[in-house]
């Protein structure tokens, strides 16, 4: 056998090791669940914190995500396009941007929202889930804007030319042929971007917005307080892996999936 042969064949081995160990993480956890869900419905304190997790901070943490990927695709694209454009004010605005908000941590751009913005203008004083959602989306649109700059700019000169013989300006040439291309390659690191946001979403709870982690939070205080507010015990593991294993539950699916995409679209 040759050794291109051998070079050609060797893949195979290791995606089926990739996926028994996907599947294997599967099963854990998913007994992990099993065992986990069925202690804490034997138990008169879980079902209260569950529920409060579920119905109350699940639904913050939801609504935080769902606005910063929006808001993030949509500045993030329009960005990175025009940055494309050999205009240096323009490019320089935007690169300013983007580097202060992919450098600053994101705990940093909260406060900056949420205390800082208030003393500027009362006008722009928000809540603390919608102060999070915006820290997310500069963060997060600075991400996208720059990884749909390397997509546009991957797209072969020809295209251009083509778009343009066709007899497409700027705006048509992008809109119909440059861009749904580069989306295509923007797709995998978009999904990654997508965990990021969820599990970054926890950063609501250092001041105050209702989310997963917040929830969990005010339960543990409340069972570790002394009756008859609490029951004065300390069940933060209980607590806390609940949280941690719902977080898994739903990052672990869209970083296979970006895997998958990024094999199959790159």
């Amino acid at each position: 056998m040759s050794t291109s042969a051998r070079t050609s064949t060797s893949p195979a081995p290791d995606r089926k090791l990739r996926r028994a160990l996907a599947a294997g993480l599967a099963l854990v956890v998913g007994g992990l669940a099993v065992i986990f869900w069925r202690a804490i419905q034997d138990s008169d304190w879980a079902e209260p914190v569950v529920h409060y997790i579920i119905f109350d901070g699940l639904p913050g943490t939801l609504k935080v995500s769902a606005a910063a990927v929006v808001g993030s695709a949509l500045i993030g694209i329009v960005f990175g396009t025009l940055l494309t454009i050999k205009f240096l004010p323009l490019q320089g605005v935007i690169r300013l941007y983007i580097e202060v908000f992919r450098g600053l941590p994101i705990l940093v751009t909260v406060f900056v929202v949420y205390f800082g913005l208030p003393s500027v203008s009362p006008g722009l004083e928000f809540g603390a889930l919608t102060a999070t959602s915006i820290a997310l989306i500069l963060w997060g649109s600075a991400q996208v804007a720059e990884a749909t700059r390397g997509a546009v700019a991957s797209i072969p000169r020809e295209q251009h030319e083509a778009a343009s013989a066709l007899g497409f300006g700027w705006v048509g040439r992008h809109g119909f042929v440059i861009l749904p291309q580069a989306l295509r390659r923007l797709l995998p690191p978009f999904v990654s971007l997508l965990v990021n946001i969820l599990q970054n979403s926890t950063l609501a709870q250092v001041i105050g917005g209702l989310e997963m982690l917040e929830a969990a939070e005010r339960q543990n205080e409340r069972v570790t307080a002394i009756p008859p507010i609490g029951l004065g015990e300390i069940k933060a593991f209980q607590i806390f892996g609940f949280v941690m294993l719902l977080f898994f539950l739903i990052s672990f699916p869209l970083t296979r999936l970006a895997a998958r995409l990024e094999k199959r679209l790159v």
